[in-house]
């Protein structure tokens, strides 16, 4: 097994830097499902197109067994490309900066190792290819009501790290990602002449207070062992520097792992919104959208992956993480079948690795994605044999 994917690491390299230069966001892939279908095809597997909405399901069986499913996603994000490589994203404002291409190139080898060699496995392996990671409601919950895991009796996933080095891989059972929750604050004041402030309702200053206020709930609200984040991502307010504007508005993250913690959170930010506009006299409006839930790794499943990547490295390559506050829509595949998200380490140590996720200059060791691939192989063999 190990000698066929590395045969294959060269057009793995190659498959993910095609999904560089040519990125889609959520909800707009076209291109990438169908490169996909067609690769998968060119195998002779059984693909199935248009899941969910976008999404590519392929089947590769041997015989009677257990269904063992690996997910890839491969949507990109809204940023620019600052990276001078040959493999640069060619669409402006368009790039691959969370590995998902790197995941969908992993998949892709792992589909064309199974394909040829059947032997390797008794009974399913069921091959994900899931659109709209990055965006809520995402891709995942579609795919599943459409059928994806249907018979599926675990399935696992793996996400890139910059913060591990490349050959190494991180494991957690229970929760190993936040709820990804998002707020707007809609602030309602009165405008007027920047040379006469006491004549508005100035939306600027209850924003700009608002947004420390909203610090306090966690500093000072929030049991200090709860894992919370409040982040205030974007503010659109005035259009000229002399004019106080009518309206402000507030776009945010809160992240969480408990639901009561989720609860408190909603209702602490309501609370402060309504006293710094009722001070002010300013009117508002919020929004609040729950996002992914928890990501939540199956203890078994966990423990099942943790022992098979050591047997393709060694213990200390195996390296237990703590949780992140990143948001997966994997969670949803947890929520209804057993398994388990590890991460894969990205990082060489040279400075155009060590970027995090979604930095316009993220990049990823060459090796990465063939230590994907091992890794998600290794583990789909092991619960199937």
């Amino acid at each position: 097994m190990l000698e066929k994917l590395n045969e294959l690491h060269q057009e793995m390299i190659e498959l993910r830097e095609h999904f560089h230069k040519n990125p889609e966001l959520s909800f707009t892939e076209i291109d990438t499902p169908a490169y996909i279908a067609e690769y998968l095809r060119k195998l002779n597997i059984e693909v199935q197109e248009n899941v969910g909405g976008r999404g590519v399901v392929a089947s590769i069986k041997n015989g009677s067994g257990k269904c063992v499913a690996l997910r890839a996603d491969f949507d990109a994000l809204p940023l620019t490309d600052a990276k001078t490589v040959s493999y640069k994203s060619q669409k402006a404002g368009l790039m691959h900066a969370c590995g998902h291409d790197c995941h969908t190139a992993a998949l892709l080898g792992i589909a064309k190792v199974l394909a040829q060699n059947p032997d390797l496995f008794s009974g399913e392996v069921r091959l994900i290819f899931q659109y709209a990671e990055e965006v809520a409601p995402g891709g995942a919950a579609s795919m599943i009501e459409d059928g994806c895991i249907t018979g599926v009796d675990a399935i696992f996933a793996t996400h890139i790290m910059p913060f591990l080095p490349v050959g190494q891989y991180g494991y957690r059972s229970g929760p190993i990602m936040a709820n990804a929750d998002r707020f707007i604050i809609d602030i309602q004041g009165k405008g007027g002449h920047g040379a006469l402030p006491h004549e508005t309702i100035d939306p600027i200053i209850i924003t700009a207070n608002l947004i420390n206020n909203l610090q306090q709930i966690v500093s000072r609200k929030i049991n200090p062992f709860s894992q919370v984040v409040i982040s205030v991502g974007k503010v659109e307010a005035g259009s000229s520097f002399n004019i106080i504007p009518d309206s402000a508005k507030i776009d945010g993250t809160v992240r969480t792992f408990e639901k009561d913690v989720q609860g408190f959170i909603i209702s602490e930010i309501d609370k402060v919104t309504q006293a710094n506009c009722d001070a002010a006299g300013a009117s508002y409006n919020l929004e609040y959208i729950k996002g992914y839930p928890v990501t939540k790794n199956h203890e078994n499943e966990t423990m099942m992956a943790k022992n098979s990547l050591v047997t393709i490295t060694d213990e200390a390559s195996v390296v237990e993480v703590m949780p992140l506050m990143g948001g997966e829509d994997f969670s949803y595949y947890l929520e209804k079948v057993p398994g388990c998200m590890f991460f894969t380490g990205s990082n060489n140590g040279k400075e155009e690795t060590c970027y995090p996720l979604h930095h316009p200059k993220f990049d990823i060791d060459k090796d990465t994605v063939l230590f994907a691939a091992i890794g998600l192989l290794t583990v789909a063999l092991d619960y199937l044999n």
